[in-house]
């Protein structure tokens, strides 16, 4: 079995099993990139309460959030941990969203994929993972958003290294999946889902939606028929 058609049966079986997400959860594409800002190091129920709480303020808007310093910002968001380092974060980024495409997720989204993700990583403080995720989720482009769930799922299947690098992270699922936003976009979420339930730091295996579809078998899957078998 090819690791092309491996992935597929793989996203297929956790499509069956979850459903489509639906991600990213908000009411713009705007939201989203204040979203991806703050799902930095938190759970997505911190972030969204974050969300919440900017949106309530009435500041959920590219002019007014551009209007808004760190000391306003910083108050609202303490739910997304890192609170002002964030709050710094999305006052640089409304800067250069303002200054670059007017404030206007339709100008961004229509920017090359390259030049943007230049631009986007040479913000401070944004790293791949964030920046892929407003490419991706906000503005619609095709690139795999990899993280630490990516990384734990694949080292456990055996498609790479658990010290793999980003990048080459990322490149073992864009040249062994055909360039769909849809699909990038719910086979990130998918991996998502089955992390944050299953296949957590001690992982339920017996109840694993994709443990038989492997030909090399997950290594805690394997520990776990050689438990059941003693």
């Amino acid at each position: 079995m090819t690791d092309s058609v491996q992935l597929s049966l793989f996203y297929s079986a956790l499509l069956h099993h979850f459903g489509h997400q639906n991600w990213w959860p908000s009411d713009s594409d705007f939201e989203t990139v204040i979203g991806a800002i703050l799902a930095q190091n938190v759970s997505w129920n911190g972030a969204y309460n974050a969300i919440t709480n900017i949106k309530k303020d009435g500041l959920l808007h590219p002019h007014p959030l551009s209007q808004a310093d760190v000391k306003t910002i910083a108050p609202l968001i303490r739910s997304s941990r890192y609170y002002n380092q964030k709050a710094e974060k999305i006052v640089l980024f409304m800067e250069f969203f303002i200054d670059r495409f007017k404030g206007s997720m339709t100008v961004m989204a229509a920017e090359d994929l390259s030049l943007l993700r230049s631009e986007l990583l040479a913000l401070k403080g944004f790293g791949p993972e964030t920046v892929d995720s407003i490419l991706l989720y906000a503005c619609h482009k095709p690139v795999f958003v990899v993280d630490a769930y990516t990384r734990r799922v694949g080292s456990r299947q055996g498609w790479y290294n658990e010290t793999i690098s980003y990048q080459q992270m990322q490149e073992f699922f864009t040249a062994r999946l055909p360039e769909d936003v849809l699909l990038y976009n719910d086979f990130h979420a998918q991996i998502v889902r089955l992390c944050s339930t299953i296949c957590k730091t001690s992982p339920g295996c017996d109840i694993c939606p994709v443990r038989n579809i492997s030909e090399r078998i997950c290594q805690f899957a394997a520990r776990s028929d050689i438990s059941e078998a003693l």
